[in-house]
């Protein structure tokens, strides 16, 4: 580990930028920050929130953080631009969810045709649209897909304007409690698990090797701290996202926290660009990415080798 000296001042702390959807799927990080975790390996980290990790990969690619935390979908996007990405590790994965209106009578993934479908582009939102229309023997073309943020559907919905969205906590559960028996989940667990990811530039990375490292330390640090002290753990990230305790309570068995680089992250990374090449949603000419230069295994390795278990060939 990377320990740092405690009587360490502010001047001799690491700076980096953090661009992080706020939301309990980057519970790690909100928890490393929360307790000064960060500080404690050494790192004074900056945080700027978003609400979707294609905003947070976006900003890091733009110049305006360092790091990103980012789902899985984002990251093919820029692997198949040849964007220089680096890909240090999971951090967290979790079922992304449909939401319907009770009026919509959606009682089956079948009763979804000729729905208003709200998904968000460019993220593990949209793909699990495409899954959960394919387990429903349904295309594209036998429902109405509507463009929306996550904070967006709720309203949308309220307002009668989509039938159901598809997205993650905790817009699910605000739904649920704003609508009551207005909105009805619609069974699909276990349909898709969406990853939560910290990405780095591959020049950022070469430039600062020990602030990556100490920052994965640190995630790794907020784990074990988060699982030994769970009922502390939901009060920090709900007071930081700003949901309700009891409300996040509820859903905190979705959260399956761990820091690693494993062979069901590079699957999903595979099935994620394979579905871009299939639906032809990637740039002109691209192919399936060669995720041995995306997936950077060297700063994990650093801080614990254990979590490195990547055996299938990138």
């Amino acid at each position: 580990m990377f320990a740092t000296p405690e009587c360490a001042t502010a001047e001799e702390l690491l700076k980096a930028r953090l661009a992080q959807n706020l939301g309990p799927i980057s519970g790690l990080a909100i928890v490393a920050n929360a307790k000064g975790i960060f500080a404690k390996q050494g790192l004074d980290i900056s945080v700027s929130n978003f609400t979707s990790g294609k905003q947070c990969l976006d900003t890091v690619l733009g110049g305006g953080a360092d790091i990103a935390t980012t789902a899985e979908a984002p990251v093919t996007a820029a692997a198949m631009a040849q964007q220089p990405i680096a890909f240090v590790a999971g951090m967290e994965y979790s079922d992304l969810k449909t939401m319907t209106a009770a009026s919509a009578g959606i009682k089956t993934k079948a009763d979804l045709r000729g729905k208003r479908i709200a998904f968000t582009a460019g993220t593990g939102s949209e793909v699990y649209t495409s899954v959960l229309l394919k387990a429903a023997g349904l295309t594209s073309k036998d429902v109405t897909l509507v463009n929306l943020r996550p904070q967006e559907m709720l309203p949308a919905m309220a307002a009668g304007s989509i039938d159901a969205f598809d997205t993650w906590e905790p817009h699910v559960a605000n739904a649920k409690k704003a609508l009551g028996e207005g909105a009805t989940p619609l069974e699909t667990k276990g349909l898709y698990s969406e990853t939560f990811n910290i990405v780095v530039t591959q020049s950022y990375l070469a430039a600062n090797p020990a602030i990556v490292s100490k920052f994965l330390a640190s995630l790794i640090e907020a784990e074990g701290w988060l699982k030994a002290h769970p009922d502390e753990a939901i009060d920090v990230i709900a007071a930081a996202t700003g949901m309700k305790r009891d409300e996040l309570a509820a859903i905190w068995p979705d959260y399956v926290y761990r820091v690693r680089l494993d062979d069901r992250l590079l699957a999903t990374l595979k099935t994620h660009a394979t579905w871009r090449l299939e639906t032809g949603n990637h740039p002109p000419g691209a192919t399936m990415p060669d995720f041995s230069k995306v997936l950077v295994t060297a700063p994990l390795k650093a801080v614990d080798p254990a979590r490195v278990t990547l055996e299938a060939r990138p």
